[in-house]
């Protein structure tokens, strides 16, 4: 009998079913295999001690009788009334080679699991004790005597058949059921996780968007309209408000190109790694009213991943977008720094600062930009600190251990 392979049936639920049918389809196989084998033996057996006797035409006719029709079961399809008729012609075959010849008898083991198989549970118990009396009486007529072993020794091996075959026919029904569930529970996992997958890319959309080009959408308007108050007093410094606000918008266009191909920030494309970065972004957000500098202490023991990067980078945007919307303040201060075990950046400025636990996880008073910081640096192992009260500016510490990375 095939045997079940759990473990690919786990890794291939799919396949589970056609696993068991499989499994099924052998053991029918030896079924059949097995009943030739008896009938085949059994007339040969007959032939070898009876060639002489009248009966040998009637033994060797009823026998290829009953193979014709116990071949023709695939041809019956699922119509019981055929299937009904079909068992009764097989077993009124086999009790007449019985009668004829007890050895026989052995035959109606697969004959068992035809009843079975083919009638409900009433008729399939009385269809065996039909079958069990046959032999029976075929053995005790053969025996001459009464003998207890002749007695007993058919319906024992009758029981002993049927709870097998009714065992596998459970296991075999249990096994499609546990396949079954297996299946739905996977599509069912699978589901849940492409629901999962899509909130989570939302997310990084969101974050995204919010620190590329919401911040320079941002930068602009701001840039715009100190152009508009000053266009007439001071064109020139108008002419530079506007310059700046264009040069947003350039890098602006430029992000949201890498953005659509969800390649890394444009900041990191030069090569020039996350210390450049910094110092670019420090530069860029530097204007007349709020001075930025960029320190980096320490040497990596060795190069960041492209992904850790990209997040302290977007992690200094956000904080940097945060300062100037939020903070006003004249001077701030992005700092990383390489420590054995973790690196570090910190964006310090000297704002009017807040209380964090005015900040709720859903954006709160602060906007969007703080929850967005806190989940970059989860998603990298790490943890964020937010030390601000009111006037007293703020600062704002990233951590992200090596061992993580």
């Amino acid at each position: 009998m095939a045997r079940w392979d759990g473990a690919r049936t786990a890794a291939d639920p799919e396949r589970g079913p056609r696993a068991a049918d499989d499994e099924a389809r052998w053991f029918r196989v030896l079924l059949h295999v097995g009943f030739f084998l008896l009938l085949g033996s059994s007339l040969t057996r007959f032939l070898m001690r009876h060639t002489g006797d009248g009966i040998a035409p009637w033994v060797v006719t009823l026998a290829a009788v009953l193979a014709v029709l116990y071949l023709a079961e695939p041809a019956l399809g699922g119509d019981r009334t055929r299937r009904h008729l079909w068992l009764g012609a097989c077993s009124a075959a086999w009790i007449a080679l019985v009668f004829l010849a007890p050895s026989f008898a052995w035959c109606s083991i697969p004959l068992f699991h035809l009843g079975l198989r083919t009638l409900r549970p009433p008729a399939a118990a009385a269809f065996i004790g039909l079958l069990t009396v046959v032999s029976v009486t075929a053995q005790l007529r053969l025996a001459g005597r009464f003998e207890f072993d002749i007695l007993l020794a058919p319906p024992a091996i009758a029981a002993i058949c049927v709870a097998v075959f009714v065992r596998m026919d459970q296991q075999t029904e249990r096994q499609r059921e546990l396949i079954a569930d297996l299946v739905r529970t996977r599509r069912e996992l699978a589901a849940t996780e492409r629901r999962e997958g899509t909130l989570a890319e939302r997310q990084r959309l969101s974050m995204e968007i919010h620190d590329t080009l919401a911040q320079g959408l941002s930068s602009q308007r701001m840039l715009l309209q100190a152009a508009d108050r000053t266009w007439r007093t001071d064109p020139e410094t108008a002419h530079r408000h506007v310059r700046a606000a264009g040069t947003i918008a350039e890098h602006n266009l430029t992000e949201a190109r890498r953005f659509v191909h969800d390649l890394a920030p444009a900041d990191l494309a030069g090569g020039g790694g996350l210390d450049e970065a910094l110092r670019t972004l420090a530069r860029r957000e530097s204007t007349a009213g709020l001075a930025v500098r960029c320190h980096v202490e320490g040497v990596p023991a060795r190069r960041l991943p492209d992904r850790v990067q990209s997040a302290l980078l977007r992690i200094a945007q956000g904080a940097l977008a945060n300062v100037r919307e939020h903070a006003d303040a004249r001077t701030a201060a992005v700092t990383l720094t390489y420590l054995d075990d973790q690196v570090v950046l910190d964006v310090a400025d000297d704002g009017r600062g807040f209380d964090p636990a005015e900040v709720r996880p859903d954006g709160g008073v602060r906007g969007h930009g703080l929850p967005a910081i806190r989940t970059r640096a989860r998603q990298l192992g790490g943890t964020l600190t937010v030390e601000s009260a009111p006037g007293e500016g703020t600062v704002l510490s990233a951590a992200v251990p090596l061992t993580a990375v």
